[in-house]
């Protein structure tokens, strides 16, 4: 019979896998406790949590949530990192801790449903920031609209010069007769 502590320990890794929009997991063999207590910090920066757990606790909760996806990457010591809010973010942040520290080791994860190797965690860091996406989004949309009142404000501008061209060629052919 399992005790009630592991029991417990299967039931958060489950409700951090089903609450988080991301799953990525490293290999941290190597790093000291003062190097673990940055990546956490950076991490958390990003609204992710880092976790150390018991791999037969987290393949037991992978198994009951039926996410075969990254069952077989859950051997050696192996750290989850559950992204809860910006998963771009939080891939950027470990890629920039492993470039700091070869021993922090990205074995893939998983965005949503869909299973990440090690090379698309990378490519998922190399994605701009959210506000800059949403930046050039605006631009797109508002691009149409200046274009429009650029050729609305082109009618008047260009009738008041051919009015004034005309007042001025009429000015001259009265001046020229008299």
């Amino acid at each position: 019979m399992p005790r009630p502590e592991k029991v417990q320990a299967v039931a958060d890794i489950k409700e951090a896998l089903e609450q988080a929009q991301a799953v990525f997991l490293t290999e941290y063999r190597g790093l000291n406790v003062r190097q673990l207590a940055d990546l956490r910090r950076n991490l958390r920066k990003t609204g992710a949590e880092y976790k150390v757990v018991k791999m037969t606790l987290a393949k037991r909760a992978v198994d009951e949530l039926g996410l075969e996806e990254i069952s077989d990457q859950l051997v050696g010591p192996t750290a989850l990192t559950f992204a809860s809010t910006d998963a771009v973010a939080t891939a950027k942040a470990l890629r920039d801790f492993a470039k700091e520290s070869d021993k922090l080791v990205l074995k893939g994860g998983m965005l949503g449903r869909v299973r990440l190797a090690a090379e698309e965690v990378t490519r998922l860091a190399d994605i701009e920031p959210r506000e800059v996406l949403l930046a050039k989004l605006a631009g797109a949309f508002q691009a149409p609209m200046v274009q429009a009142a650029g050729l609305f404000s082109s009618f008047t501008r260009n009738a008041a010069t051919m009015f004034g061209q005309l007042l001025d060629k009429k000015s001259a052919a009265t001046a020229g007769e008299v």
